[in-house]
């Protein structure tokens, strides 16, 4: 239960409304314990008295505290529903800001589809046993404990068999708490991998639609829904197998205890009122008997959400920094590779002893075959990964000795597959700088020449751009990132392969708006199309996680090497 226990710390901050909860509740309680007594005296004035006073008297007496118990059942619901709702909201909250500040590293060894499915499924999971499972079990202990009690009291011979009842109870209760655990953790499990192909078959749906690939996602789907259906099932034949179980034993229960009760009354020593109240203090047992079988498996069910939520909890969020780690200055732009070497893997590198001096303002363009570190390299500068040998500096300054947010501020990226947000075309310029004004967003746009085709949308910059910006061309949504780009005015660049995607009129237009963010700042360039970085003021030809050539597009056309056949090829390509 360790993983369950470290979330009732969400719990903790609510602990006066807890409190407030669990006295309406323990006085609930002893109210609904007080009524058989009563009502013991109710059928004892009737069929023993024959007292018509004491009759009115109690029935009064019965009617005050009925009134009394539901005002208090109307506290305790509302604030149990208010701490469920609440809690829940601030663990989802907590989830979320766990994962904006988890690496890169984590989401490349997980599926989004999944991330959710945990945020909101395996949180709902978890609602009622944080919140409402503490004042149940207070309710079935102070209704066991007092009934009982009472009982005894009553009479001792009729509460020994009830206890006949309690040790199958637990038994039945301890083995169906770990099997539900274990197909509750399966059914989450699944549904997650369910969810994950939704995901990802919207995410996608314009392939789906293009390679006519819908049945293929349909019976996808549909595969892993009918396998959580499955699993879920077997949790369903275990629940109903139980119930029947627990009423068995209460049926021979109220057998036995009407028998022997009604001998007892037969014979005299217990009146009609004491079988009755007797009775009625069985069930009351019995209830929270039963209901406490179906709390500790709703408890083993939420530990197994609780572990699953705890797996992204755990996970180490982004590259730490020196404890005495200071923000960046303002930078000109200097940036200093220093026998840097990277692996995903620890046994294998993807840069081998990387060394580079850029100096401020320099383009540098990185190229060569895909899969040599151009991406990974760049990469680096951000710190979204951590060299594994070597250090980084820009002018003069550590990265790993600088906060991470003083670091990314002044570093602007533009990716190959462009991100929008669902939103306005607006609100999409102005991430770059949460705090612009609308004269600082339209002149962004305007050098990144977005502005023309936004003034021709149907509501301007106020459209709303659909998800992930799919109302919009590459292109258009490519310049909309410059704009981005340029509001957030950053002194290192990095463009990844920004125009690859592109129809050639587009490209056109965006390698406009890039060279005029690249005005003025440190660019690293990963092109595609080498056309696209001959006027960059240093190339790096890199192969095999390696700088194997680097210089001007001319002096390395006329060395002859990688970079020359790189470009013999393209050329070939474009010309055919």
């Amino acid at each position: 239960m360790k993983p369950l226990r470290k979330l009732y710390h969400y719990v903790a901050p609510y602990w006066k409304q807890m409190a407030l909860a669990a006295l309406s509740l323990t006085i609930w309680s002893l109210i609904s314990l007080a009524l058989p007594y009563s009502a013991q005296y109710l059928v004892d004035s009737v069929f023993v008295t024959f007292s018509r006073p004491e009759l009115n008297r109690i029935a009064l007496i019965m009617v005050g505290l009925f009134i009394f118990q539901a005002g208090l059942g109307y506290v305790q619901n509302y604030l149990l529903l208010f701490l469920g709702q609440r809690v829940i909201a601030d663990l989802r909250l907590a989830i979320q800001q766990h994962l904006l500040y988890l690496p890169l590293r984590f989401y490349k060894d997980s599926r989004v589809g999944e991330i959710v499915s945990r945020v909101t499924n395996d949180v709902t999971t978890l609602q009622v046993v944080l919140t409402e499972t503490p004042i149940a079990l207070l309710r079935q202990i102070i209704t066991i404990v007092g009934g009982i009690t009472l009982m005894l009291i009553m009479n001792w011979q009729l509460t020994v068999l009830i206890f006949v009842i309690i040790p199958p109870i637990i038994l039945l209760a301890v083995f169906y708490g770990r099997r539900v655990e274990k197909l509750s953790t399966k059914v989450q499990d699944r549904l997650a991998s369910a969810i994950a192909a939704l995901e990802e078959s919207l995410s996608g749906i314009r392939i789906v639609k293009s390679f006519t690939q819908e049945p293929y996602e349909q019976k996808r789907f549909r595969d892993r829904i009918e396998k959580t259906f499955d699993s879920t099932m077997d949790r369903t034949k275990l629940r109903a197998a139980f119930i029947p179980l627990i009423s068995l034993l209460g049926f021979f229960a109220v057998t036995a205890i009407i028998w022997v009760g009604g001998q007892l009354v037969i014979n005299k020593t217990l009146t009609p009122g004491e079988l009755v109240a007797f009775l009625f203090y069985m069930f009351m047992v019995a209830a929270p008997l039963g209901e406490f079988a179906g709390v500790y498996s709703q408890i083993r069910e939420a530990n197994g959400a609780a572990a699953r939520i705890f797996e992204i909890m755990q996970a180490p969020i982004e590259p730490s920094q020196a404890e005495n780690a200071k923000a960046l200055p303002p930078i000109r732009g200097k940036v200093s590779f220093h026998n840097v070497s990277f692996g995903y893997e620890a046994d294998d590198l993807v840069l081998d002893k990387i060394n580079i001096e850029v100096r401020p303002s320099e383009v540098i363009a990185l190229v060569g075959p895909s899969g040599v570190g151009k991406t990974t390299l760049v990469n680096l500068i951000p710190r979204f990964f951590d060299p594994t040998e070597g250090w980084i500096e820009i002018d003069g300054h550590k990265l790993m000795e600088v906060t991470l947010q003083s670091l990314r501020s002044q570093i602007g990226l533009v990716p190959q597959e462009t991100f929008l947000f669902g939103g306005t075309v607006a609100e999409n310029i102005a991430y770059g700088n949460l705090t612009a004004d609308r004269g600082s967003i339209l002149a962004a746009s305007q050098a990144a020449y977005a502005h023309d085709f936004i003034e021709k949308l149907p509501n301007g910059y106020d459209t709303e751009v659909g998800e992930r910006g799919l109302k919009l061309s590459a292109g258009q949504r490519q310049r909309i990132a410059i704009a981005r780009a340029l509001l957030k005015d950053p002194r290192i660049l990095i463009l990844d392969e920004a125009t690859s995607a592109l129809d050639s009129e587009s490209e056109k237009m965006v390698q406009k708006a890039l060279e005029v963010l690249m005005q003025n700042r440190t660019t690293f360039v990963i092109a595609h199309r080498l056309s696209t970085i001959k006027n960059a003021d240093r190339i790096l030809v890199m192969k095999e996680g390696q700088i194997v050539e680097q210089g001007s597009h001319e002096a390395l056309l006329e060395q002859g090497g990688l970079y020359h056949h790189l470009w013999s090829l393209q050329f070939q390509m474009e010309g055919e």
